[in-house]
């Protein structure tokens, strides 16, 4: 599987994380991918054959060609149908406020097509990055896109913005408490803005985050104690690491590290 990040412009980096491609002849792509919640919300366009979607394990639907993907909070199945060929737009976890047009906590493990989140300009967008020759010309046009829909900077949380940073850089640990203290804000009202900004509370992107430098670990180096990894990212004890792991991918650790691993950091591009 072929996959190839690039920065966005430096107007959109505060809301932009990266665009990403993900390109595999059909005899190279596994059968079943497990996507594992990772914090950010983003924009995906199919202009290979469509994936299916497996909500329960079993039965299955095909994904739009092009819709934007509400914050997981469970472990995501799918399966190309054919050969893939993907365009992504990865958002910083709070960057798709300012494009929303719904709740985004309303978009929560949901794959939502462009027509319902912006529609004739939704469908425009989506034949422009289908029918567009390279990847330099679809960043282009979303970009472009981005820009037009960018009209209030106001809906930009900057206390939401600030507390996600903190998150990110202490890899998940970190206590909402310490997140009120920094910000000078009611923990009660730290949570609801959270959950109108990003679709998560503080406490489920810490987890999430959290969780993500754990797997990050596994891929980097060969673990041979699961307990000093839980221990490294400041979860209480080995069963309670487990339990989280199982929560967000659907397996236990020693499930999850074989081919699995492979498809479930294409999404974290962080250091």
């Amino acid at each position: 599987m072929d996959h190839q990040i690039f920065p966005p412009h430096r107007d959109l980096a505060t809301m932009v994380k990266c665009y990403w491609t993900l390109e595999s002849p059909l005899e190279a792509t596994p059968q079943r991918n497990t996507i594992v919640p990772d914090g950010c919300m983003k924009m995906i366009f199919h202009y290979g054959d469509l994936y299916k979607h497996y909500p329960d394990g079993e039965h299955y639907f095909l994904l739009p060609r092009c819709f934007v993907i509400g914050q997981l909070t469970m472990p995501f199945e799918v399966q190309p149908s054919g050969q893939t060929g993907t365009f992504f737009v990865c958002f910083h976890p709070n960057g798709f406020l300012p494009f929303a047009t719904f709740p985004i906590k309303e978009m929560e493990n949901t794959a939502v097509p462009l027509d319902k989140l912006f529609g004739i300009k939704g469908v425009e967008l989506g034949q422009q990055i289908l029918h567009a020759t390279s990847t330099a010309e679809r960043i282009k046009l979303i970009e472009a896109f981005l820009r037009s829909r960018l009209t209030d900077r106001k809906a930009i949380d900057f206390i939401v913005q600030s507390a996600v940073e903190t998150i990110l850089t202490a890899n998940g640990q970190v206590s909402i408490d310490e997140l009120s203290r920094q910000n000078g804000i009611n923990r009660r009202h730290l949570v609801r803005k959270f959950s109108s900004a990003i679709g998560l509370s503080p406490k489920q992107l810490s987890k999430t985050i959290r969780l993500q430098a754990a797997l990050k670990t596994l891929l980097a180096k060969n673990v041979t104690s699961l307990t000093d990894l839980a221990y490294e990212n400041d979860f209480y004890d080995q069963a309670h690491f487990i339990k989280d792991f199982k929560e967000f991918t659907g397996l236990t650790p020693k499930e999850f590290y074989g081919d699995h691993l492979k498809m479930s950091l294409i999404f974290d591009t962080r250091e």
